[in-house]
């Protein structure tokens, strides 16, 4: 085990998982002052880092070549999850604007999905852009369960579900309703599989779901077929999650990212001293692990890469 910050270091539980970190791997604090960090999302083109601050309303960017942090929106509708589409654009999940939005390579906001069936959506939550071009979201309560993350109101729709917009029409159905708090969302890296995270337990820890469960995709690509638990959490819940060219899973967790082999074999943590909400990989070579910690933005390198997608 290693690790330079109090509280961090790489645990192994499975001898695969010496593949994929190195020996000296550490965890860096790149940056610290936010209330709840989320949804991070990597811009290759010009190696900057975007991620939301939502209760503090903003979203903030990190360049990778100089190590310097600004905001890149204030206010920011209490942005949460976000994305980034095959046309270099952010895809952001807005708990203020009970939204999905795209910011266009001339900063105009486009908003792509706020109602179904004639309600407000609850709070899109996290997000992600499949090859066809279609966005796939989630959408739980917890933007409109109090002013925190968003702003207290009850829910239009009446339920949490997950969500898909067409890439070519804009439309938007419901792809699973079987959710308490749908949460964290992402694509194997052949798309034959959809993990989505359910986060129920944060308001029924007793009884509500901490799990991932895994979708096969239909032969259509649209709909989903038959699921099943993947991992149960056992460090709080997860949250946001996505995988590398292997098809493991780096999921935050209460005491730092665990990783999944893809048979659901827990196969090693990477601890942080923060709950973590969210991870994405960057650099140049996408093997770097971005880490949203509740104050603060981490990273530490693997020896995998993340998988070559949105």
């Amino acid at each position: 085990m290693f690790g330079v910050l109090e509280g961090t270091g790489v645990t192994v539980h499975d001898p695969r998982f010496h593949r994929v970190i190195p020996g000296s791997a550490r965890v860096e604090r790149l940056w610290t002052g936010a209330r709840w960090s989320e949804g991070p999302a990597w811009f290759p083109a010009h190696n900057t880092l975007v991620w939301s601050d939502i209760p503090n309303d903003r979203m903030l960017r990190y360049d990778a070549l100089t190590g310097q942090v600004g905001t890149f929106r204030q206010p920011a509708r209490n942005a949460n999850g976000n994305t980034v589409d095959a046309q270099g654009r952010l895809v952001t999940c807005e708990h203020g604007g009970r939204q999905v939005t795209r910011t266009e390579h001339d900063g105009s906001v486009t908003v792509l999905a706020s109602h179904f069936g004639g309600k407000r959506l609850n709070s899109p939550n996290d997000v992600v852009v499949k090859s066809d071009g279609s966005i796939w979201f989630t959408d739980p309560d917890y933007g409109i369960l109090s002013d925190y993350e968003g702003d207290k109101s009850p829910s239009e729709i009446g339920a949490c579900n997950v969500y898909r917009i067409d890439g070519q029409s804009g439309e938007i159905a419901i792809v699973a309703d079987d959710f308490v708090k749908p949460n964290g969302l992402a694509f194997s890296p052949d798309e034959s599989i959809l993990y989505i995270a359910d986060t129920g337990a944060s308001h029924d820890p007793e009884n509500g779901p901490r799990h991932i469960r895994s979708f096969q995709m239909g032969a259509d690509g649209i709909t989903l077929g038959a699921s099943e638990v993947f991992a149960t959490c056992t460090a709080g819940l997860f949250d946001g999650f996505r995988l590398d060219v292997e098809g493991r899973i780096w999921t935050s967790a209460a005491d730092g990212v665990h990783i999944y082999h893809p048979d659901g074999t827990l196969i090693g943590r990477v601890a942080i001293p923060e709950i973590v909400a969210n991870v994405c990989w960057g650099g140049p070579k996408l093997n770097r692990l971005f880490i949203c910690g509740t104050t603060s933005l981490y990273a530490v390198m693997t020896h995998t890469n993340g998988a070559r997608r949105p």
